[in-house]
């Protein structure tokens, strides 16, 4: 198959959907891989690596679409991006179609196949989603100490204090893979953590993994009230998978909050799980409502291109080799793929997207068969 992997053309998104490393195994698999000149540059590999790898180096984006059987990326393909899809190819990237209704009508429209790496599932795991989500937990932290700085509009509160001083107190909402990075994010640099969670096993194994350390706390609209009362930052961090987050902080709970309080919202690529939260970028990365400053970045992994790219290809790799050995037909012989599978040839096939934006749907293994 030939495998085409354009650059990223997001605003301030340096990562790439294959590394040389990465190429080097579909390369062995017996793929033909086709690379944007330039597409490796956020993560240190230029064109010479590419093609040391065994890649056939393109000269723009357009040549890539247009001759590939198959398109790896890492984030949503954006509007000049879906127009070059087309029925019969392959898309494998990130899609949080559920509060994007333009795209998802794109990518209808086009008749791609398109694989979303958020939803791909094994076991009762999200595979390709946990790495960005253990990155953006750890930056979460990184950026709220940053947007409590003074002089950024925060409250002035060291994350961890100093003896004599109390530390800030950080509330964590939801204790998946991104509450979880994100508390021991916070514990290491010694800050109050508290954790708040609906599953009760979930809650046993957070006591049990940081030994104590965090709070740990049922979610209720009292406890949630409670904790976001004395927080001086908030995560949130929920997930539905595939679906919009749910939104656990509304505006009129902002007055509940101690002024400058921060919010980071790691859920904003599915829409976000405060009511008030709209997404930003690394160029202007917060914003105030009511006097509270919200940090909603939906590239947060971008930042760190290197890390990220890295520990993505990691996961991707012996999924983007499935498609790439069988195509369509490997999806079907993959369950985990099959959960993955959001759109094909002009059907809706995932039915949280469904749900989330009042459309309609038919299940993946059906959609797959009949083609």
């Amino acid at each position: 198959m030939l495998v085409g992997v354009p650059k990223e053309i997001k605003k301030q998104e340096a990562r790439v959907g294959l590394t040389p490393a990465a190429v080097r195994e579909y390369v062995a698999h017996g793929h033909t891989v086709l690379v944007e000149t330039g597409a490796g540059a956020g993560i240190g590999a230029d064109d010479a690596a590419y093609a040391q790898a065994g890649a056939t180096i393109a000269a723009d984006a357009a040549q890539v679409f247009a001759a590939a059987e198959m398109i790896v990326k890492v984030k949503e393909p954006q509007p000049g991006e879906w127009a070059q899809l087309r029925e019969g190819q392959i898309l494998f990237t990130y899609l949080h179609l559920a509060p994007d209704p333009e795209q998802t009508r794109g990518l209808l429209d086009s008749g791609v196949t398109a694989v979303a790496y958020e939803t791909v599932t094994e076991g009762n795991g999200l595979p390709l989603l946990a790495p960005m989500s253990e990155v953006a937990g750890r930056l979460s932290i990184e950026a709220a100490a940053t947007a409590s700085r003074a002089y950024n509009g925060g409250n002035g509160l060291l994350m961890g204090g100093v003896p004599g001083v109390a530390p800030a107190r950080v509330v964590v909402l939801g204790g998946g893979v991104v509450g979880t990075h994100a508390a021991r994010m916070a514990v290491g640099l010694g800050a109050e953590v508290s954790i708040v969670e609906r599953s009760l096993p979930r809650l046993r194994a957070l006591d049990e993994l940081f030994g104590g350390r965090v709070r740990t706390r049922f979610s209720t609209l009292d406890g949630i009230e409670e904790e976001i009362r004395q927080a001086d930052v908030v995560i949130g961090s929920v997930l539905v998978p595939g679906a919009s987050a749910p939104k656990l902080i509304t505006r009129d709970m902002l007055a509940l909050m101690k002024p400058r309080t921060v919010l980071v919202d790691v859920a904003i690529d599915q829409g976000g799980c405060f009511e008030t939260s709209h997404a930003t970028t690394h160029a202007e990365p917060t914003y105030e409502v009511d006097g509270i400053i919200h940090y909603c970045v939906a590239n947060m992994p971008g930042s760190v291109p290197r890390t990220s790219s890295h520990a993505l290809n990691n996961a991707t790799l012996p999924y983007g080799l499935a498609l790439a050995d069988g195509g369509v037909g490997g999806i079907v012989k993959n369950a985990g793929l099959v959960s993955g599978l959001s759109v094909h040839r002009g059907q809706l096939t995932s039915a949280p997207v469904a749900k989330s934006l009042g459309l309609n749907h038919i299940d993946a293994a059906t959609a797959l068969n009949a083609r």
